[in-house]
């Protein structure tokens, strides 16, 4: 049993990576081909392999030789090892943050009971913001170990930028946990299985409107992606990767559509049912009304893991719609929108959702 223990522990950490690098790529290439698009322009399509282009998919290929054979240059008065490490600790963090992130129900076979989520326990919410929280520190270790004024400041903006957006982020899911009453991230889905009416799922964003808007805005904010790109600001400052080359640069290049990844993951599971098909039980089917339609366990875990899958797709697509359709903030504009709009609205809704719940439950 042990040995099947470990296999299954190790499918799990398999295909969750493969998904979130194979998204995160397949976002470097949807970023150029949909600003294309949007712009009237072609897009990527110069690179191919023996003449096929596949819509501008080799640049992937292109793109990851380039930053791997291309010089790795570290400044002359730079922290070196810390210039080094710096990278990696975003990187890692931002990848530890899905070890918490519940893919796929808990399902039988036979005698063996699988749970498609890699860690389960209790307080998964405060794990993966914790995850999320101590990512920043290599950013500002990246900026400041780079030696040059204009790296530091780009890691000070991203640490100002995590304080005054973190608070509103973890004050947005407070609607949900009260609704919920679990820090469970498994449980929480499960709850958004349920209906009320007797056919509406009790997903959070029909439960909570305005936190799943403010929990987008702030999520967003977490990415440091255009309109919130202010730690980068390519137009103005280039941020804390000035330094950076060759695959450290792409790291944090990569560090950021994994966040993005890990924010419509976050996003699908509070407020979009997670891996929850609507009227989809354990054994298949049962539609309002009383028809039924019995499915396989197998059948069920797949379509639960396509439904799952495709919500996290769609809110990418979103993501980056934002991102080519906005422009950037000014900095004193981000700051006055996070303290004086969103975190007043969160606190807001805290508030409502109390007097909801009360009065319910009178």
């Amino acid at each position: 049993m042990d040995s099947i223990s470990y296999a299954v522990d190790l499918a799990k950490v398999v295909y969750l990576f493969t998904f979130i690098m194979g998204l995160a790529s397949i976002l470097t290439w949807m970023e150029a081909k949909q600003s294309a698009v949007m712009q009237d322009r072609i897009g990527r399509n110069r690179a191919d392999i023996f003449g096929v282009r596949a819509l501008g998919l080799v640049h992937l290929i292109a793109d990851a030789v380039k930053m791997l054979i291309k010089e790795d240059f570290i400044p002359a008065y730079a922290h070196r090892f810390l210039h080094r490490i710096a990278p990696s600790i975003a990187f890692f963090f931002a990848l530890m943050a899905f070890s918490a992130i519940p893919f796929g129900g808990t399902y039988r076979f036979g005698g063996y009971e699988v749970t498609l989520q890699v860690f389960s326990f209790d307080a998964a919410l405060l794990f993966v913001f914790a995850m999320m929280s101590l990512g920043i520190y290599g950013f500002v270790l990246g900026g400041w170990a780079s030696a040059n004024n204009y790296s530091l400041l780009g890691g000070l903006r991203a640490s100002s930028q995590m304080i005054s957006y973190e608070i509103t982020l973890g004050a947005t899911v407070i609607g949900a946990l009260m609704i919920y009453g679990t820090l469970d991230l498994q449980q929480m889905i499960v709850a958004q299985g349920e209906l009320f009416w007797g056919w509406i799922p009790q997903w959070g964003v029909f439960l909570q409107p305005v936190g799943c808007l403010l929990f987008m805005t702030a999520a967003l904010v977490e990415t440091k992606r255009v309109p919130f790109d202010i730690p980068e600001g390519e137009s103005e400052i280039i941020g804390y990767f000035l330094e950076y080359s060759g695959m450290r640069f792409g790291l944090f290049f990569l560090t950021d559509f994994v966040e993005t990844v890990l924010a419509a993951c976050m996003t699908t599971i509070l407020f979009f049912g997670g891996w929850q098909v609507p009227y989809l039980g354990a054994t298949g089917f049962a539609f309002p009304g009383g028809s039924v339609w019995e499915l396989s366990t197998v059948t069920v875990m797949i379509l639960q893991l396509a439904a799952f899958a495709v919500k996290v797709f769609l809110l990418c697509f979103f993501f980056l719609l934002v991102r080519w359709t906005l422009p950037r903030f000014r900095w004193d504009q981000l700051m006055r929108l996070g303290w004086t709009l969103l975190l007043p609205l969160s606190i807001a809704n805290i508030l409502v959702t109390g007097l909801v719940l009360l009065w319910l439950q009178g």
